[in-house]
C-alpha cells in the first residue's frame, strides 16, 4: 500500500508543473498549499504564504470586497477567469485572470477550495502596442482616413492656426478639437467651448463679446464673455454654421486683428486665443446660398479636417466597441468581457445615422440590461432584438427553400437515370460520393428510383 505522503509529493510533482499559478486554502481562507508559478508572480516562496491568509499574500482589488473565493463558498459555484490586479512582493500592479473551485471529500464535506490565477502582464502589454496603433489621444480609429489627420494633427497643434472641423454629428469633431488643445503649447490654459447651436441669436454676441455694466437694462454688473474666458488657451465653436449674420461680421475682425468689444465697452480688448470651429454642414453651401460668409470661412478653414461617418470607416467598429466596453466597465463597476458574435455582425452591419455617438449609446443600453459577461442581441435597443429576429426568421426561410429545390433536382436526376447514383452525380455536376451524402442527408431513397424488371 501505498503511503500517503508519497501522494502528496506527486501531487506537488505536478502542481509545480502547471504553468499557471495554483493555491489551496481551508475553510478559514488561510493558504495549505502553494505552487512554484504562484511564486514566481507573486514573488512570495511557498514557505513564507502557507499558513497566511491568502489577502495577506495577494493584496488584490477584489479581496475587500468580490473576492472570487469568498463568492464560491458562499454559493458553490466555480469562478472562471475573472480579471483582477494583485500587489506583487515588489509593489507592482499585476494583471491576472482567476478560477475558483470548492474541495470536498468523498462525504461531500467542503475541505477548503483551489484557486488558479494566470500572469497577464505580457498580454496586456501586448493589448497596449497594439492600442497604440489605433488610439490618438482619446479618438480610437484604425481607418487609413483618420489615421491621415493623426499623422498631422501635432504639427497642426503646435502651429497656433485657426482649424475647421467638418463632419456629421456624432462623427468626433470634439474629440479632434480637444486633441488640438491638449497637444497645442495651450494645453496648460483654459479650453472653453461655445455651442453656437444653442444660443438665442439675441444672446449670441453678449455670451461670447461679454458685456459691460449698464450695455443693457439687465446689465447690472461686468460679465466677461467666453473669449475672455479663454484668454491664453482655446476657443472651440462647435455647430459654428449657426452664427448670426450680423455675429459672423465681429468673428471676422477677431480672426483678422485679434481684436474685440464687449457690448457696450469703449476700449478694444486684445485677445490670445486659439480659434477652433466646428459644424456638421458644408459650409460652402451656405456661402452659396447666402447664408455665410466666404471670407470667414477661408478665415476659419486655414486648416480643414474632413471627418467620414462612421458607415465609411466600418474596420473602425470592433475598436470603438472594445473602447467603449472598457470605458462603461469602468463606470459602471461591471466586468463585460465584449460582445457576441452575432452583436457584432449586426453592428459592423448597421447605417449609424447618428455615427460614433450613437455605438456608444448602442453599447451604454446593452450595459444597462446585461448581466452576464457578453452582449447578446436581447441585450441590444429593441429595433435591434427585432431587425436581427427578422433576419433569422428571413435566413431560416431561405435556408428551407434552397433545400426543397436541391432536394426536387436530385429526385429528377435519379429518376432520370433509374436510381444510377454516378449517372446522375455527373447530371447535377457534383461528385458521387457527394450525391450519396447529400441523399444521406435529406432522407431520399436511392433505391426506390431503380427500374425494375
Amino acid at each position: 500500500m501505498k503511503n500517503p505522503a508519497d501522494n502528496l509529493e506527486f501531487l506537488q510533482v505536478i502542481l509545480n508543473s502547471i504553468a499557471d499559478g495554483v493555491f489551496t486554502i481551508d475553510n478559514e481562507m488561510r493558504i495549505t498549499s502553494f505552487n512554484q508559478a504562484a511564486e514566481k508572480i507573486t514573488g512570495i516562496p511557498a514557505s513564507k504564504a502557507i499558513g497566511k491568509k491568502c489577502s495577506e499574500i495577494f493584496h488584490s482589488d477584489l479581496c475587500e470586497n468580490g473576492c472570487a473565493l469568498q463568492r464560491t463558498f458562499q454559493t458553490g459555484e466555480a469562478a472562471i477567469d475573472v480579471p483582477v490586479h494583485i500587489i506583487n512582493n515588489r509593489g507592482k500592479k499585476t494583471p491576472i485572470s482567476v478560477s475558483t473551485s470548492i474541495l470536498k471529500d468523498k462525504s461531500g464535506q467542503v475541505l477548503g477550495a483551489v484557486e488558479t490565477f494566470r500572469d497577464l502582464s505580457t498580454i496586456e502589454q501586448l493589448q497596449k502596442e497594439i492600442k497604440k496603433s489605433y488610439t490618438f489621444e482619446d479618438i480610437v480609429s484604425k481607418s487609413p482616413l483618420i489615421h491621415k489627420i493623426f499623422q498631422i494633427l501635432p504639427d497642426v497643434a503646435e502651429s497656433d492656426s485657426t482649424v475647421l472641423i467638418q463632419g456629421p454629428s456624432g462623427s468626433g469633431k470634439e474629440l479632434f478639437a480637444r486633441a488640438i488643445h491638449n497637444l497645442s503649447l495651450r494645453k496648460h490654459k483654459p479650453y472653453v467651448v461655445v455651442n453656437c447651436g444653442a444660443l438665442p441669436e439675441t444672446l449670441f454676441e453678449s455670451e461670447l463679446f461679454g458685456y459691460k455694466k449698464g450695455a443693457f437694462t439687465d446689465a447690472k454688473r461686468d460679465k466677461p464673455g467666453k473669449i475672455t474666458l479663454a484668454e491664453g488657451g482655446t476657443l472651440f465653436l462647435d455647430e459654428v454654421e449657426a452664427l448670426p449674420f450680423k455675429t459672423q461680421v465681429k468673428l471676422l475682425r477677431l480672426l483678422q486683428e485679434w481684436e474685440y468689444e464687449p457690448i457696450g465697452g469703449t476700449r478694444t480688448l486684445k485677445a490670445n486665443i486659439r480659434v477652433v470651429a466646428a459644424t456638421n454642414k458644408q459650409l460652402q453651401n451656405l456661402i452659396v446660398e447666402g447664408k455665410f460668409r466666404d471670407d470667414l470661412f477661408f478665415r476659419l478653414a486655414v486648416v480643414k479636417f474632413d471627418l467620414p461617418p462612421l458607415k465609411e470607416r466600418r474596420e473602425d467598429i470592433p475598436y470603438l466597441v472594445e473602447h467603449f466596453i472598457a470605458k462603461f466597465n469602468a463606470k459602471r463597476s461591471k466586468n463585460i468581457i465584449g460582445v457576441s458574435p452575432e452583436v457584432m455582425n449586426i453592428l459592423l452591419k448597421h447605417n449609424y445615422l447618428g455615427n460614433v455617438r450613437e455605438l456608444e449609446n448602442i453599447i451604454e443600453y446593452a450595459f444597462v440590461v446585461c448581466r452576464g459577461k457578453i452582449i447578446e442581441v436581447q441585450h441590444l435597443p429593441q429595433e435591434f432584438s427585432a431587425k436581427a429576429s427578422f433576419q433569422e426568421i428571413a435566413a431560416t426561410h431561405i435556408k428551407q427553400v434552397t433545400e426543397e429545390i436541391e432536394i426536387q433536382e436530385i429526385q429528377q436526376a435519379l429518376r432520370k437515370y433509374y436510381g444510377h447514383q454516378g449517372k446522375a452525380a455527373k447530371e447535377l455536376g457534383i461528385d458521387r460520393s457527394t450525391l450519396w451524402r447529400k441523399a444521406k442527408k435529406f432522407n431520399i431513397d436511392v433505391r426506390s428510383f431503380k427500374k425494375v424488371f
